[in-house]
């Protein structure tokens, strides 16, 4: 592994790498166990499905802010975080920060799942409401930590966050070559900011990245498309795949996927809702909308499935009334 200095290491304005993501992997090894790598047949095709909402906090996410929180100095632990997420993200960082006895304030969305409220509280962090159409999370965020002297874990844009998030594609490589097989040659993640994809292209840089993103919430597919960073259009657009939604991806991000030549694949809200119905009869998993994307994206025939391919499901935490709804449709 490529050593980095420990002021490299704690520079906020750091390239990620994949020497950063196999650090952070090993972190992760000696927390949390391996998630489970579940085979699943599509029309005469294996794809590997990676339960990550099978994780402590349902979701990913854990995995970027144990990395962010685990680096900090002493002097910045006391004075705390402050992090901006629809859910998945706030409970990955309350978690980590109530491990390591650090305060947490977290910016969320007013209209955000009542369970992904909830959990963030009983987990000890704080939470701070924002109008999702008519406010910027960051700059709420930036007048906490202004008053707080406090450290920003942004939810995708920062290097450790997306080092931590490519932790999942180290262990699916183990986990492949354990059953034999080289790869993943093809990843298909689900994709808010692209903090996972990024970290999944780190981790993985032989194979092809395909990121998932809802309809009206594909900034990151046209932003690829486009050559430059691109804005969704409609901030009020419904989606059920909240935990995917992201006004922009940041240019640390859009880096890592532009290099690696990352495309986009945009799914519907029925193609997403049939491919939760699928995790559920076929690998008995709850997966949420946004966890279900990439899934959904195979399922529909959007991707021209390769050798190895990877699939995410990236989050199981949904609301059970709404989750019911969804299934017995």
């Amino acid at each position: 592994m490529i050593q980095q200095s420990p002021d490299t290491l704690l520079n906020p304005a750091r390239a990620p790498t994949l020497a950063g993501v196999e650090r952070a992997a090993a972190k992760v090894a000696d927390l949390l166990p391996l998630t489970p790598l579940l085979p699943m047949e599509i029309d005469g095709r294996t794809i590997w499905c990676k339960a990550e909402c099978l994780q402590p906090v349902g979701a990913f996410k854990i995995r970027g802010a144990w990395h962010r929180l685990t680096d900090l100095t002493p002097e910045e632990a006391a004075a705390g975080v402050v992090g901006v997420s629809s859910g998945n993200h706030a409970q990955g960082v309350a978690w980590a920060a109530k491990r390591l006895g650090i305060p947490a304030t977290i910016v969320m969305p007013s209209n955000a799942p009542k369970m992904k409220l909830a959990a963030t509280r009983a987990l000890g962090a704080e939470v701070v409401l924002y109008d999702r159409v008519t406010e910027s999370r960051d700059t709420v965020a930036a007048k906490l930590l202004e008053a707080s002297g406090g450290t920003l874990v942004h939810a995708y844009g920062d290097p450790w966050i997306i080092e931590g998030q490519g932790s999942a594609g180290i262990e699916a490589r183990a986990q492949l070559a354990g059953r034999g097989l080289t790869g993943p040659t093809q990843i298909i993640a689900c994709c808010g900011g692209g903090g996972l994809s990024a970290g999944l292209a780190l981790a993985c840089p032989d194979a092809e990245i395909i990121a998932v993103e809802p309809e009206g919430w594909d900034d990151v597919t046209r932003s690829l498309a486009a050559g430059k960073i691109l804005s969704v259009e409609d901030l009020a657009y419904p989606t059920e795949c909240d935990a995917l939604q992201t006004p922009q991806t940041w240019p640390i991000n859009f880096a890592v996927l532009q290099a690696r030549g990352v495309r986009g694949v945009v799914v519907t809200r029925e193609e997403v809702r049939h491919a939760m119905r699928v995790a559920f009869a076929r690998l008995h998993l709850v997966i949420e909308p946004g966890g279900a994307a990439a899934l959904a994206a195979v399922l529909a025939g959007k991707i021209d499935l390769g050798d190895v391919a990877l699939v995410t499901l990236s989050g199981g935490n949904v609301d059970p009334q709404h989750y019911a709804e969804i299934i017995a449709a």
